[in-house]
């Protein structure tokens, strides 16, 4: 074993490093014992950040001792100094002893020039990016990038043709133009506010990608929904559409399908009897996780439907992008038909994926701007009436493709008062306004609960706060209101009636693990209820334990962050079954099958994205505030419809996740442009 191996391993043994990072590093000498030392290192931080979440290793990020390698004492950091002191010191040098190497390709060649070692032999590591900004990969991170970033510019290049007038006639009756308020203070010269709903399905309807993100309220789902009466409506054969809906979540798969069906009812009515907006309605099935619409099988990463067996479907909508993560796209991307439309709707504020990849980041990286080009610029005005403004104009001649087919709606209608300028002051990085709204807020919508301890969480968790009452009573007191036996109407009436008391409030935690962590708290306030009489825990498994999905099981039907809680069956006296809802409709299963689910009092922040409570409640640990991030807090924030309540120890846990927003290392967009 080389030195550098034993060193890893040391570092391994003491917990500074991950045992994986330091596996690959030797797997890696094992393929080439003569590979320099400094690739054996590469290879153990580009595992590492792979672990949080990046896709490569910029090799910017190794000129320096990179001090978030190792977790311990000070004398970690030391060795860590120890083995820099030994590497290269200059960018070429970095390139030099990767190239070097049997087990590293450098993919920036193109394929005429390459020679031995660089020609691809299925090197581990790829050699990406560009001359002045070099990035190594994973191979399998590689290739998912180039997977993505191919089916990206192929879909959006490809124009759709589009019926300009006919478009504009529809557009005009799905978007009409609101009236002014007071006619006699309107000047002639008032221009009308941009419709950026409407821009978005005119601009989905001219390629077979786009991607419409925005925050809370700004009408993702009420937008989809009109884009595809626009599709209905000017298909020539409509009735052969195939529509499909997909989240990454069962909670948000049930919140798409629910708001879609509400907007097209609500349009049905609006339109009458100039579309048959009801037969669509019937067409789109039930929104589905995307592992389900993909088709996962147990025990592998592949999926039923890839580019050798595609989806049967011509219009795919897709909700909470940002959850997507970088693999889940490329399966995706390569399972559509070439002639299928995908929208993709999401928060690129939001946090990004639990796994390795920030694709609704990457996508949405000219969104703020717009960049749009002169032919867009020309598209918007003919097709949906709408002048942009020259801040959002591009005429450089390089606009990226992407942004062409990218909308941001800038207007929430729903998500305003406290909550809404909580979560726009975080998500500006505005450290001073974020405090002033938590502490001067009077009508309870916002509050910061200074914590000593972790009890007040769990306090809170029991009956709510003033102005914000409930908590987990509320479903409790639903739980004992149980029907008599045998009438099953009336009991599929109370579980619904519980299952939504639960989905009410929420504990949301930043971390996992500890007293301040989701199992320290699911501990904590079932010990509580416990306590007060309200759950009778005996075993495992007892009445009202919520549960929380922890890994995708197709055979039951039930996905990773599903939500559900153990009842008494319509039959008395039989076995507590699992209730899971699905917008209306509820299914169940016994407990005894549910071998991957954890007790679902708290969740992190990562796993409640797709859903929306009235009362949400964020937890910050005392410790790791370096850790806390941004996206965090603002997904946290945007969680809550009516409620908001920080929960945090230490005063300057908000101000340190504030001011330290999400950065993960990424080659698509250059992929893009290379294209």
């Amino acid at each position: 074993m080389s030195a550098i191996c034993q060193t890893l391993d040391q570092w391994a043994d003491a917990g500074w490093l991950r045992r994986l990072d330091a596996a690959l590093s030797a797997f890696l000498a094992e393929r080439d014992p003569d590979a320099p030392p400094a690739v054996l290192v590469a290879a153990a931080v580009l595992s590492q950040m792979e672990g949080r979440g990046h896709t490569c290793l910029p090799l910017a990020h190794v000129l320096a001792p990179p001090v978030a390698l190792l977790a311990g004492p000070p004398e970690a950091q030391a060795a860590l100094h120890t083995v820099w002191a030994t590497l290269p010191t200059t960018l070429n040098d970095w390139l030099e002893a990767l190239r070097s190497s049997r087990v590293v390709r450098d993919a920036r060649r193109p394929a005429d020039q390459e020679a031995s070692p660089d020609a691809d032999e299925g090197q581990p590591l790829v050699l990406g990016g560009s001359e002045s900004a070099p990035v190594l990969y994973l191979r399998r991170y590689w290739d998912y990038e180039c997977r993505v970033a191919r089916q990206l510019r192929q879909r959006v290049s490809e124009r759709v043709p589009v019926d300009e007038v006919a478009t504009r006639t529809w557009l005009d009756q799905l978007f009409p133009a609101p009236a002014r308020a007071d006619a006699k203070t309107a000047t002639q010269g008032d221009a009308p506010a941009m419709d950026w709903q409407k821009l978005a399905c005119a601009v989905a309807l001219r390629a077979r990608l786009s991607v419409i993100t925005g925050g809370p309220g700004t009408g993702k789902t009420y937008t989809a929904a009109r884009l595809l009466a626009l599709l209905f409506a000017v298909d020539a054969d409509a009735q052969r559409l195939r529509v499909a809906l997909a989240a990454p979540t069962g909670k948000a798969a049930a919140r798409l399908k629910q708001s879609i069906d509400a907007s097209l009812g609500q349009l049905q009515d609006a339109l009458g009897d100039r579309i048959a907006l009801n037969a669509l309605t019937q067409r789109v099935g039930a929104a589905r996780t995307l592992h389900a619409l993909l088709g996962a099988r147990p025990d592998t990463r592949q999926f039923r439907h890839n580019a050798s067996h595609p989806l049967d479907v011509d219009v795919l909508i897709v909700d909470e992008a940002s959850m997507i993560h970088l693999e889940m796209m490329a399966a995706l991307l390569d399972a559509l038909p070439p002639t299928a439309r995908v929208i993709f709707l999401g928060d690129k504020d939001q946090l990004a994926s639990v796994e390795a990849g920030a694709v609704l980041g990457d996508l949405c990286r000219d969104a703020e701007q717009g960049s749009y080009d002169p032919d867009t610029l020309r598209y918007a005005r003919d097709v949906a009436g709408q002048d942009l403004d020259l801040i959002y104009q591009d005429h450089s001649g390089a606009a990226p493709l992407l942004a062409q087919q990218t909308v941001m709606l800038r207007e929430s209608r729903r998500f305003g008062g406290p909550i809404g300028k909580l979560a726009l002051a975080v998500n500006q990085g505005d450290v001073r306004a974020s405090h002033a709204i938590l502490s001067q807020d009077k009508s309870g919508a916002v509050r910061n609960l200074a914590a000593t301890g972790p009890e007040v969480a769990v306090q809170l968790a029991l009956q709510g706060r003033p102005q914000a009452e409930g908590g987990y009573a509320e479903y409790l007191r639903a739980m004992a209101e149980r029907p008599e036996a045998g009438d099953e109407a009336a009991h599929a009436q109370w579980v619904r009636k519980v299952l939504t008391a639960f989905d009410r409030f929420r504990l949301l935690c930043a971390v996992r693990e500890g007293e301040w962590g989701v199992a320290g708290l699911n501990r904590a306030v079932q010990q509580a209820l416990a306590s007060a009489g309200w759950l009778k825990p005996a075993g495992e498994w007892f009445e009202g334990r919520p549960v929380m999905v922890t890994r995708n099981d197709p055979t039951l039907g039930v996905f990773n962050g599903d939500i559900g809680i153990a009842l008494r069956p319509v039959t008395r006296g039989a076995p507590l079954r699992a209730y899971f809802m699905d917008g209306p409709e509820i299914r169940s299963m016994g407990v005894s099958r549910l071998a991957h689910v954890d007790t679902a009092f708290a969740m992190t922040v990562h796993k409640s994205q797709g859903s929306e409570f009235r009362h949400t409640a964020l937890v910050l640990p005392p410790y790791g505030l370096g850790m806390l991030q941004r996206e965090l807090v603002y997904t946290g924030i945007t969680r809550a419809r009516e409620a908001f309540t920080l929960v945090a120890p230490d005063a300057g846990a908000l101000a340190s996740a504030i001011q330290h927003p999400t950065q993960r290392a990424s080659g698509l967009l250059g992929l893009l442009a290379d294209g």
